[in-house]
């Protein structure tokens, strides 16, 4: 195992301020994954477009944050992490500015991919900031308190989404970075410290190009797959297939340049491999739920989308709570340990959800939702401890930035996967169901039930349709949250590629502790 990296903690009132900063970047980041989608059906009117074309409006954001990740290791490093992260979240906060002010859907995208190109670098920055800020012994505390914008911006989004909509208009939903951004772009000119630049590093174009086509042709593929029809799409098979192509020609230029673009030295690094494993994991996961939970709450038990918002909200709490435990058990816990458990939780959550039903109350579902936020907590603080524990310093950034381009393909994947499911699984179950539904059906032939469901009747074959509807959606759904579920059990075993964490914690601890007794 390598020697951790020595910090730079920064102590006192400086490192607090840039806390702040780097928290409101996350969560202006966090926030901007989810909160759009609630406003698509208003925008759509007001700016003139087409169901396909609105839809480009999550598409660009989604591939141009993809592609830009990458390079904000080499960014960062080329030209001083203060100076990038200073120019990207100004870019953001002035492209989601000019989003809200958008007069028609060319404009829309347009703005949307230089949003995704500026905000592409603020997790990772924020994160590489946060790790350089706190020495060793209180990394748990820091990504406990970053944890919580990454978190809680996505599962808050829809909620804040929605009312801001309601409330105000669509255009809010982008104005409402504008505070964050300036308290954002204030403080980091304020209070962070530069870093050293390094004026002779070389760009690796050949690299870039080949890994931004295979991210952009996969991203486009997994956000559009669903309403094409997959692979009976010619479009997404060609997609599919320039993926393939600009992924095989990065890894074989990578193996064979002598400066790669991604810098390989990472993946020798035992817990930073891990951490991109159950990184992967959590991007699935996390993702695939939330794509699931709120169309389960509206479509199928019928309830508002802020009240769908504000239930949604309660795994939030739960994740909350875990993220304020977990950085002093991490002292005394091995961080794979609370993975496990935290995966475990999860998996738990998840059994409990697929005997959900239309008649499923509030109780129950506040309940399920926080042990599910209390598991993703647990997991989470642990992997962006441990993923950063032994790797070198020069490396964090490059790190950050890879860790964050696995969560963001991970969860487009898994969101296509939970969708297509559901999409087939509802499909599928509606078939089978309703070869029940006819005059030998002695179920229905009961007089309470044939003087409601009238199949001779339009009004009655409506509600029996839309009564087996509802079922196959419950079945579909109760499936999706199975596949989940096996696949986090599945992961659990491999939680022993993560090494020994509590040992290098506490001798890191035991020097500050001596000094605050002093």
């Amino acid at each position: 195992m390598n020697a951790p990296a020595a910090s730079s903690a920064v102590p006192g009132f400086r490192r607090n301020m840039v806390t702040i900063c780097a928290m409101t970047a996350t969560i202006m980041q966090a926030l901007d994954t989810t909160i759009a989608n609630v406003a698509l059906p208003y925008m759509q009117g007001t700016l003139s477009a087409s169901t396909d074309q609105i839809n480009w409006v999550l598409t660009s954001y989604i591939v141009a944050a993809a592609i830009m990740t990458a390079p904000v290791g080499w960014i960062a490093n080329r030209f001083g992490r203060k100076r990038t992260f200073i120019v990207c979240s100004a870019g953001f906060t002035i492209a989601s500015v000019m989003c809200g002010l958008a007069q028609d859907i060319t404009q829309m995208v347009l703005f949307r991919l230089l949003q995704g190109v500026f905000g592409a670098a603020l997790v990772p920055l924020s994160q590489a900031v946060m790790l350089d800020s706190y020495a060793l012994h209180e990394r748990a505390k820091a990504m406990a308190i970053w944890g919580m914008g990454v978190m809680l911006g996505p599962i808050m989004g829809p909620s804040l989404g929605a009312w801001l909509t309601e409330t105000y208009s669509w255009h809010w939903v982008f104005f409402v970075n504008l505070p964050f951004g300036a308290v954002t772009v204030l403080g980091l000119i304020a209070f962070m410290e530069e870093t050293k630049p390094n004026a002779e590093l070389t760009f690796d174009w050949f690299g870039f190009a080949a890994l931004a086509i295979g991210i952009g042709a996969l991203q486009i593929a997994l956000d559009r797959g669903e309403d094409q029809g997959w692979l009976e799409s010619n479009e997404i098979i060609i997609e599919f297939i320039i993926a393939a192509v600009g992924f095989y020609y990065f890894l074989a230029h990578s193996l064979t340049t002598k400066r790669p673009f991604i810098q390989f030295a990472l993946f020798k690094d035992r817990n930073f491999v891990g951490g991109c494993v159950f990184m992967t994991v959590m991007g699935l996961v996390l993702f695939s739920t939330m794509a699931l939970s709120s169309p389960y709450l509206q479509n199928v038990i019928g309830y508002p989308i802020i009240t769908a918002g504000v239930l949604l909200a309660t795994r939030g709490c739960g994740t909350f709570v875990a993220m304020m435990l977990v950085g002093r058990l991490l002292r005394y816990i091995e961080a794979r340990t609370l993975i496990v458990v935290g995966l475990s939780l999860t998996a738990l959550s998840l059994f409990q959800m697929t005997a959900w039903t239309d008649l499923t109350g509030v109780p129950e579902i506040i309940t399920i939702s926080i042990m599910q936020g209390f598991g993703f907590g647990l997991v989470f603080v642990p992997l962006s401890t441990v993923a950063f524990l032994t790797l070198p310093g020069e490396l964090r950034t490059d790190g950050t930035s890879m860790l964050t381009l696995v969560r963001n393909v991970a969860s487009s994947i898994g969101i296509s996967i939970a969708i297509a499911q559901l999409t087939e699984g509802t499909r599928r179950n509606h078939a089978i169901l309703v070869e029940h539904i006819n005059p030998f059906n002695h179920a229905l032939q009961m007089p309470n039930v044939a003087g409601m469901l009238n199949l001779s009747t339009d009004a009655g074959r409506a509600m029996a349709d839309a009564m087996v509807t509802v079922q196959a959606q419950i079945l579909a759904f109760s499936h999706d949250y199975q596949l989940v579920m096996t696949f986090i059990l599945v992961s659990i075993p491999l939680a022993i590629m993560i090494g020994s964490t509590r040992t290098a914690l506490r001798q890191q601890s035991a020097p500050a502790d001596h000094a605050v007794m002093e």
